[in-house]
C-alpha cells in the first residue's frame, strides 16, 4: 500500500504537468495562431480583409513565428516556464486587439506579433516539459494541446456564429477563454518551474537507434511548408467550394484529429521506431493535403482535414522527442540548441507555404496547384528520410 501510495504523487505531478504544458500550447497554437483560419472566412465576408489580405495576414504570422524562433535560440530549460507565462500574457493581448476596429496593416501587425507568441508557446512548454521537467512520455499530451485548442476554438467560433456575433465578438470570446485557461495553467507552472520530477517520477527512455541531426532538421522544415497550405486555406476552400457547409465544424475535425493522434503517433514511434513512422506520417500527410486537388468534394475535404490534421501534430510528436535525445546526446551548442533549430526551420518552411500559394494562385486562380507543391514538399521530406 505505501509504495502505491508513494506511486500517486508522482503519476499526478506528471499529468499535472503535461496538462499544464498542454494548455500553454492549446493557448498559443490552437487559439492564438490557428483560430484565425476559421475566423478569416468570416473577416473577408465582413469586408475587413481581402484574400490577399488575408494571406499577407497569415505570412506575417508565419514570420512571427519565424521571428519567435529565432529569438528562442536563447532560451534556457531553466527560464521556460517564465517563457510560458509570457508567451499566453502575449497571445491573450494579441486575441483582445483584433476584436478592435483596426486597419489592414495593424491587423497584419498583430498577427505578427501572435505568430511570435505561438513560437515562444511551442519552444517554451516543450523545454518546460520535456527538458527541465524531464517528462519524456508526457509529448503525446503535450502536443495534443494543439489540436485540442484548434477543435475548441473552432467549436466556440461556431457557437459565435449561432449566436450571430460578428468576427469582433468572435476574437473577444478566444480572447476571454484563453484568458481562462491561461489562468489556470499558469499558477501550477510558475509554482513547479524551479524544480524537476526527478525526485518522483523516473524518466522514460525510449529505446531507440539515433537519427542523424541535419536531416531530421530539413524534414520538419519541409513538414511545416506541407502541411501549411491546408492549415491556412481549408475553410476557405470550403466555403468556396462547399457554401451550404459550415466551414468551421470541418477546421474542427481537424483539430480533432490532431489531439488524439499524437498519442498513436507517439506509442507507433515507440514500437516502430522514428523512421519508419515518421516515413508513414509523412506519405499519409502528403495524401491528405493533396485529396482536395485531386478529387475536390465534400468527402475529401473531410478526410484531407482528417488525414492532415492526424498527422501534423504527429510529426512534431515523433521528431521532438527524437531531437530532445540527440541535443542531450550531443555536447555541442548545436545539439543544445537543436529544439530551438528545429522551430525556427519550421517557420522558414511556414513562411514559405502562403507565398508559394499566392504566387500559384496569381498564376492558374485556385489552390490545387498550391496543394500539390505542398504534398511534394512532404514527399521530398518522406525521401529524406531514408537518410536518418
Amino acid at each position: 500500500m505505501s509504495a502505491l501510495a508513494g506511486h500517486r504523487p508522482a503519476r499526478w505531478a506528471s499529468l499535472r504537468s503535461a496538462i499544464e504544458a498542454a494548455m500553454i500550447l492549446a493557448i498559443g497554437m490552437g487559439f492564438g495562431r490557428f483560430a484565425y483560419t476559421a475566423i478569416y472566412p468570416h473577416m473577408v465576408d465582413e469586408g475587413l480583409l481581402s484574400l490577399h489580405d488575408g494571406s499577407l495576414a497569415a505570412s506575417a504570422n508565419y514570420a512571427g513565428y519565424l521571428l519567435g524562433a529565432i529569438l528562442s535560440m536563447r532560451a534556457h530549460a531553466r527560464s521556460a516556464h517564465k517563457l510560458c507565462v509570457w508567451s499566453v500574457v502575449g497571445t491573450v493581448a494579441c486575441l483582445g486587439l483584433l476584436a478592435l476596429p483596426m486597419p489592414v496593416w495593424a491587423i497584419v501587425t498583430v498577427r505578427g506579433l501572435a505568430g511570435l507568441f505561438s513560437a515562444l508557446s511551442m519552444v517554451s512548454a516543450s523545454l518546460w516539459l520535456l527538458e527541465h521537467r524531464k517528462h519524456g512520455s508526457g509529448a503525446p499530451l503535450l502536443f495534443a494541446g494543439v489540436g485540442i485548442g484548434i477543435a475548441l476554438s473552432a467549436e466556440l467560433l461556431v457557437l459565435a456564429t449561432h449566436l450571430g456575433l460578428h468576427s469582433a465578438g468572435m476574437w473577444l470570446m478566444l480572447c476571454a477563454v484563453t484568458l481562462v485557461l491561461g489562468l489556470l495553467a499558469a499558477p501550477g507552472i510558475v509554482a513547479s518551474g524551479e524544480g524537476t520530477l526527478d525526485a518522483l517520477l523516473k524518466p522514460v527512455s525510449i529505446s531507440q537507434a539515433p537519427v542523424a541531426a541535419w536531416p531530421l532538421v530539413l524534414i520538419y522544415g519541409l513538414a511545416g511548408l506541407g502541411y501549411i497550405v491546408t492549415a491556412t486555406y481549408l475553410p476557405v476552400l470550403v466555403k468556396l467550394a462547399l457554401p451550404d457547409l459550415n466551414s468551421a465544424h470541418v477546421w474542427a475535425v481537424f483539430g480533432l484529429s490532431a489531439a488524439p493522434s499524437c498519442f498513436l503517433w507517439y506509442r507507433a514511434h515507440e514500437r516502430y521506431g522514428t523512421r519508419k513512422v515518421l516515413r508513414l506520417n509523412l506519405l499519409l500527410q502528403a495524401i491528405g493535403v493533396a485529396l482536395p486537388a485531386l478529387a475536390p468534394s465534400a468527402t475529401s475535404y473531410i478526410l484531407s482535414a482528417l488525414l492532415v490534421g492526424g498527422t501534423f501534430m504527429g510529426t512534431a510528436t515523433i521528431a521532438m522527442p527524437a531531437a530532445q535525445r540527440l541535443a542531450r546526446a550531443a555536447a555541442s551548442k548545436v545539439g543544445g540548441k537543436l529544439v530551438a533549430i528545429m522551430t525556427l526551420v519550421y517557420g522558414v518552411g511556414q513562411v514559405s507555404g502562403p507565398v508559394l500559394a499566392e504566387t500559384l494562385y496569381a498564376q492558374h486562380h485556385n489552390f490545387s496547384s498550391s496543394l500539390l507543391a505542398a504534398a511534394g514538399a512532404l514527399l521530398l521530406a518522406m525521401v529524406i528520410s531514408l537518410r536518418l
